[in-house]
């Protein structure tokens, strides 16, 4: 199934999972492991109410646990789709990068990545965000209109490429 359409689930590209990946690699083999061990050192040195060691490792301990159930859910639900493997490739879908400009010929480039990933100040948009759903199957030429907090705004999109 092509994600040109709606992705259902949680679209991201292969780099966007092999980072989120990576960071659940590192959070379960190397800081929780760490974590424990400060822990069991500090329980070992008797009274827990005062402990500092003890209770600040138990706190990032759940911290941990938490972004851990956290990362396995979005991988889970996760829908690795390869932006190079579009179907078509002049229109605006998952993984394409756009080159907009606005009324004041201004210009804007932005990446349409999953949720996961999405970095404003890489130009990386998020699938479910106003501007990528306003983009959605646009080609070179349309004009689309963005709904923000602060009024409308309409972008030319004047490029589109997958890398």
């Amino acid at each position: 199934m092509s994600a040109t359409k709606s992705a259902p689930g949680n679209p991201i590209t292969p780099a966007g999972y092999a980072a989120l990946k990576a960071r659940y690699d590192h959070l379960l083999g190397t800081e929780r492991p760490a974590i424990v061990e400060i822990v069991s050192w500090a329980a070992g040195n008797g009274d827990r109410s005062e402990n500092g060691d003890y209770l600040y490792g138990r706190k990032r301990m759940r911290e941990i646990d938490r972004e851990l159930a956290h990362i396995a859910r979005r991988m889970k639900a996760a829908r690795v789709i390869d932006p190079a493997e579009q179907p078509d490739m002049n229109r605006a879908f998952f993984g394409a990068r756009v080159m907009l400009a606005d009324e004041d010929d201004n210009e804007k480039s932005v990446t349409l990545v999953g949720d996961d990933e999405q970095d404003a100040s890489q130009g990386r948009i998020g699938w479910s965000s106003p501007l990528a759903r306003a983009l959605k199957g646009a080609a070179v030429g349309d004009l689309r209109t963005v709904r923000l907090p602060g009024g409308e705004k309409e972008w030319e999109v004047i490029a589109i490429a997958y890398a």
